[in-house]
């Protein structure tokens, strides 16, 4: 199995092979899933300071705060598989060449 490693944002990558799901913030049953892990030290913060916008669970139990769209993880991980170029999110970081 190869890894694919996938940009979500601000100079952080993720192994999407580790990832089970991703979802929105803003239920109440992910914000209580959040605040577990961070009690549990099974979170991780990839968001540099800026709002949750999708949260990544992985396979080992960790709980990833991504400050990127779901959409936009999402569609960045199909371009990779299919080889077309990745949508970009306003003020993800990334450089533009």
């Amino acid at each position: 199995m190869s890894i694919e490693l996938v940009h979500i944002g601000f100079g952080n990558i993720l192994a999407m092979s580790r990832a089970i799901a991703i979802a929105s913030p803003n239920s109440a049953p992910t914000k209580r899933i959040i605040h577990e892990g961070r009690n549990n030290g099974k979170l991780i913060d990839m968001t540099s300071g800026r709002r949750t916008k999708a949260v990544i669970f992985t396979d080992s139990g960790h709980i990833i705060l991504a400050a990127l769209a779901l959409e936009t993880i999402a569609s960045r991980l199909q371009s990779g598989r299919t080889g077309a170029p990745a949508k970009q999110e306003q003020g993800d970081g990334t450089d533009e060449l």
